[in-house]
């Protein structure tokens, strides 16, 4: 009799930003997972039972070991196959700069970002000061593009995927601003990767995940990783 293959189970959540880039690095990792998109005003047992915290991603692998950091789960996917060379390997410093890259955009960035989203949604006077405070940031990012088309090199790697979801994000709260904002290559990265097969894939709405459904599977037969 064959063994059944035990697959790793991914709760998710389609628009979280940090569900997103985990599954954003699944795909080109084309690790299979089982995926189970939740909504969090009613969160199942089950993964209630994997991270007491209850924020996705949660990753629970065939060991019952449990990933429940985002960016943990990217690194987890990229470190079984990076076929696009995300983690730069032939670059002992590579990873370092990226993680620090990483690490200033979800502390000091998201800050400013939730900030900027909330003066937006309340209608605050305080909107342009808050954006102001995001384009410390995106400038950086800006000058970046300026020297190759990704943010640490010519190819693209974890930070690009990693800050993508929030880059998104900054880009949706004042759309007909950032349309016309001195960012162009800025625009030219993020238009890249929405336009891609992957974010159409990586995106794709689900439905939601109960006790009694259908076994969803991610990544498994992905096609395409541009």
């Amino acid at each position: 009799m064959t063994e059944q293959k035990i697959y790793p189970v991914l709760y998710s959540l389609r628009n979280c930003p940090y569900a997103m880039r985990a599954r954003i690095a699944i795909f080109y990792a084309q690790q299979p997972v089982i995926l189970r998109d939740v909504v969090l005003t009613n969160k199942p047992a089950a993964m209630l039972l994997a991270s007491p915290k209850g924020t996705v991603p949660i990753l629970v692998l065939a060991d019952k070991q449990i990933i429940d950091e985002s960016l943990e789960v990217m690194l987890w996917a990229l470190k079984a196959s990076d076929a696009n060379d995300f983690l730069q390997k032939n670059d002992d410093d590579s990873l370092t700069e990226m993680l620090k890259l990483i690490a200033l955009f979800d502390t000091e960035f998201k800050a400013c970002l939730e900030a900027y989203k909330c003066a937006k949604r309340y209608h605050e006077n305080t909107l342009t000061d808050c954006r102001q405070a995001c384009e410390v940031y995106i400038n950086d990012l800006e000058q970046r593009l300026s020297q190759h088309d990704y943010f640490m090199s010519s190819k693209a790697s974890l930070a690009d995927i990693a800050l993508l979801p929030f880059i998104r994000q900054f880009a949706r709260v004042e759309r007909q601003w950032y349309l016309q904002s001195p960012y162009p290559k800025l625009r030219q990265w993020l238009n890249r990767y929405l336009q891609s097969p992957m974010f159409t894939q990586v995106m794709a709405k689900r439905p939601l995940w109960t006790v009694h459904d259908k076994t969803v599977y991610f990544a498994e037969i992905n096609q395409g990783r541009k």
